[in-house]
């Protein structure tokens, strides 16, 4: 049942090395789709009608780019759910794995429990 729940989700990040990042910590295999960067109006559109029917999550990083794709999400995608990393960790990709897990946990996604733990 849970693992069902986890196919009506996905994760939206910038780039492939947050991506990696997020998938590593993650349990169960959940969708993540990269922007790349910035997203056209076309791109956008595309976004949309593919995630239509199932929960999204937007989790970027926190600099001037990722704060611009956001305001973008809030605006095409209000009902999308934003989760945000530590202004000191900038990028999801640099953060630490314990730091993502946390966040991802607050989102009630099933994390690999040895990353909830410094070390």
């Amino acid at each position: 049942m849970m693992e069902e729940l986890e196919l009506n989700r996905v994760i939206i990040v910038e780039g492939k090395s947050d991506k990696k990042k997020v998938q590593k910590v993650l349990k169960n295999d959940v969708e993540i789709l990269c922007t790349n960067g910035t997203i056209s109006f076309s791109q956008m559109d595309h976004f949309v009608d593919e995630l239509f029917h199932k929960e999204v999550y937007v989790l970027v990083d926190s600099d001037e780019s990722g704060d611009r794709l956001r305001k973008q999400f809030k605006r095409e995608m209000p009902e999308a759910s934003h989760l945000y990393i530590d202004k000191a960790y900038r990028e999801v990709a640099k953060a630490p794995d314990y730091h993502i897990a946390k966040v991802l946990l607050s989102a009630n996604f099933q994390i690999k429990l040895q990353y909830l733990y410094k070390g």
